[in-house]
């Protein structure tokens, strides 16, 4: 599914967050600040938004994404060639549930819009826990229900028919994010999401909601 929406997918995640999308990723990212990581993996890195913004951001000296579709990680790769930085972000094909690194290899791990997708979600993130050095810490960035009654009748009402139709006509792929609207009612998001987390390894965990909770940043330490 997301091979065949590659190559509309930056366009259309831009279109359909009217660009807020970019300041999401902006803020988690800045949780990574005082923490200063050298060696980052970010995880379900698609097409490489995030690593990008980290290089940006905090100029780690290597970032690793990794993910299951060899057609985004296709375009993340030429984004990367464009920039010039093919000598300090690597993207390959892994699986967020057999992350393919050591045990405390990274610093910092990421991960934006993907863990609604793990299959097995406490698996993936005890993954992640497990490649982090002590002391190292997790980002994660994935939408969630807006609390307020009428901005969350608004949200529900967009992602129910906007987010699909528009999908259609721009990426020729209603399923796929008819697939975003479900999976996001799907996630165990706020503070069941926070369980899963500590159940999972992670120390200290916190969540930030964005935009009247139309999205979530969750952090924690190993």
């Amino acid at each position: 599914m997301f091979d065949q929406i590659a190559f509309r997918y930056d366009f259309v995640n831009r279109f359909l967050s009217v660009g807020i999308d970019i300041g999401w990723r902006k803020k988690a990212i800045r949780q990574l600040k005082s923490l200063a990581p050298k060696n980052v993996l970010d995880v379900a890195t698609g097409t490489a938004d995030v690593a990008l913004l980290t290089y940006k951001m905090l100029a780690p000296a290597k970032i690793t994404g990794i993910d299951i579709s060899e057609g985004m990680l296709e375009i993340g790769r030429k984004k990367i060639a464009e920039k010039k930085l093919d000598n300090i972000i690597q993207l390959q094909t892994g699986d967020s549930e057999a992350i393919n690194f050591n045990n405390e290899t990274f610093d910092a791990v990421t991960v934006a819009f993907g863990v609604r997708n793990f299959a097995n979600l406490q698996k993936g993130l005890s993954e992640m826990h497990r490649v982090l050095r002590p002391d190292g810490k997790a980002v994660i960035l994935e939408f969630s229900q807006p609390k307020s009654k009428m901005v969350k009748l608004l949200y529900n009402f967009y992602n129910k028919v906007i987010t699909p139709n528009a999908g259609r006509m721009i990426s020729n792929n209603k399923d796929a994010y008819q697939y975003l609207n479900d999976s996001i009612r799907a996630f165990p998001e706020g503070d069941a999401f926070l369980k899963i987390m500590e159940a999972s390894g992670f120390k200290n965990v916190y969540k930030k909601p964005l935009s009247y909770g139309i999205c979530t940043i969750y952090c924690g330490n190993k």
